[in-house]
């Protein structure tokens, strides 16, 4: 198990557009594999992007906890969305902070997976949610730049 540290909130690196992934190496693998223990520690997340490990990568993973289990996306293309869902959001770069964030209730998806092999992924709901969230990071963009009326909340405060 390797974890890397996360970069936070404030630090330019995280408002920086990624670099697609020319060929899969075994330092991407590496990057996967790492980003996937550094998501797990301690349940703290369900999704993380290259960014917030300071790699300025198109790679990102995802466990929603349920039945696709670990995803991993490389040069992710969101293709299609549609509908809409509100809710809130927090962020493993974004400590304490939540907000409401508008995004689509599907998107469709096409990446490479660690083989190379490219893949289109159908996702609603909270799978959906953190892909759009996810695919954010990659372009500079954090949830908290998308708050559906301005307000950014301490996790646990009321919007009372």
């Amino acid at each position: 198990m390797a974890l890397r540290n996360l970069v936070i909130e404030g630090d330019p690196l995280l408002r920086k557009t990624s670099r697609p992934v020319d060929e899969i190496t075994p330092r991407i693998i590496k990057l996967l594999d790492d980003m996937a223990d550094t998501m797990y520690f301690e349940g703290r997340g369900i999704g993380i992007a290259a960014p917030q490990v300071g790699v300025l990568r198109r790679v990102f993973v995802i466990d929603v906890g349920d039945e696709h289990g670990l995803i991993e996306f490389i040069n992710p293309e969101i293709i299609e969305t549609s509908g809409s869902q509100t809710d809130h959001e927090g962020c493993l770069s974004v400590p304490g902070k939540t907000c409401e964030v508008e995004r689509p209730e599907h998107v469709k998806i096409k990446a490479l997976n660690r083989n190379g092999e490219e893949f289109e992924l159908e996702a609603e709901g909270l799978l959906a949610r953190c892909i759009c969230h996810e695919n954010d990071h990659l372009n500079g963009i954090l949830f908290i730049d998308k708050s559906v009326d301005g307000k950014v909340y301490k996790a646990g405060e009321s919007e009372e």
